[in-house]
């Protein structure tokens, strides 16, 4: 089996990033800018889809943020990511991302974000990437959460789900 199709954990190709927030970051409500967050957001599952797939890869898709909390200039910003889940050619990666107050230490999850990667060739088409390992549970319902999504955009690009009720 060659390297490209060997099985990787989503351990194996989890990114870490932190930036403390400064002044210059903050909205006119005293909050970070989104943008900023998201930037950050990107470059980390870049990180994360191009270690798992062993190529470059490129954003197709930020499906969904939350921004459950603000974050504040002063506050350091950890971003974490990890593959949900893999296609062909696509791997949508999932995003946590954590404000620290640096003086008293509290942590809060204020984001969580999933982003769609399609690793691509040296003539720029999209490249196979390599399966998960789903051999542990939490890495296999992730998994099967992420294929349930990616059926829900795919129905939703065709345009056939249906209204509720």
């Amino acid at each position: 089996m060659s390297s490209a199709a060997r099985p990787k954990k989503p351990s194996e190709s989890a990114a870490v990033i932190s930036e403390l927030m400064m002044p210059h970051q903050v909205n006119n409500a005293g909050n970070i800018f989104g943008g900023e967050l998201l930037a950050m957001v990107d470059r980390v599952a870049a990180v994360c889809a191009m270690r798992h797939s062993g190529r470059p890869c490129l954003t197709i898709a930020i499906d969904r943020v939350d921004f459950r909390e603000p974050i504040y200039a002063g506050e350091l910003v950890t971003c974490m990511a990890r593959v949900n889940f893999v296609g062909r050619t696509s791997m949508e990666i999932g995003v946590h991302v954590e404000a620290e107050n640096l003086l008293s230490g509290n942590k809060r999850h204020t984001n969580t974000c999933l982003l769609t990667f399609v690793a691509v060739a040296d003539d720029r088409r999209p490249a196979p990437v390599p399966p998960l390992d789903l051999s542990d549970a939490a890495d296999e319902r992730r998994y099967n959460e992420g294929k349930f999504r990616r059926k829900l955009r795919l129905a939703l690009d065709r345009g056939v789900v249906a209204e509720d009720g």
